[in-house]
């Protein structure tokens, strides 16, 4: 019997597989994600969007984060930080940055894992009990 094996998706077509997805909305609609600069050749700087959760502090908010992937993504997660001022349990309050050990999907990063799962994921924390309640910076204010 012939062994299984998977292909790996060059970096590249990943990327532009991922871009696609988030300009045509396919998805989840509360999250949203582009490139920041269309003649970067190696598609390392992106920016998302997050709507703040139903039956949270973050109602009615929209969220702006900035995702770098490296030139190793998707082997390593890209780094994650939130540009829009926002108070959770796994976003390093000085920098905004989303931290790694505090953030199970960056932990636990998996090559099969997009930019957008990073997003949904988020906003699933921002809804999470420890999360939900915790008192917010003024809207509009950012890191």
């Amino acid at each position: 019997m012939p062994m299984a094996t998977s292909v790996v998706v060059p970096r590249n077509f990943r990327l532009l597989e991922e871009l696609e997805r988030g300009e045509k909305g396919l998805g989840d609609a509360s999250v949203s994600l582009g490139m920041d600069d269309g003649n970067d050749v190696y598609m390392r700087s992106w920016t998302g969007t997050i709507l703040g959760p139903h039956n949270s502090v973050h109602e009615g908010r929209i969220y702006q984060l900035k995702l770098f992937c490296d030139k190793d993504y998707p082997e390593k997660p890209p780094n994650v930080r939130f540009y829009s001022r926002i108070n959770m349990t796994c976003v390093n309050q000085e920098t905004g940055m989303v931290e790694p050990k505090q953030f199970s999907l960056l932990a636990n990063w998996n090559r099969d894992y997009t930019m957008e799962d990073i997003l949904t994921e988020i906003k699933r924390e921002m809804a999470a009990p420890y999360n939900r309640k915790l008192q917010q910076p003024p809207d509009g204010s950012t890191f």
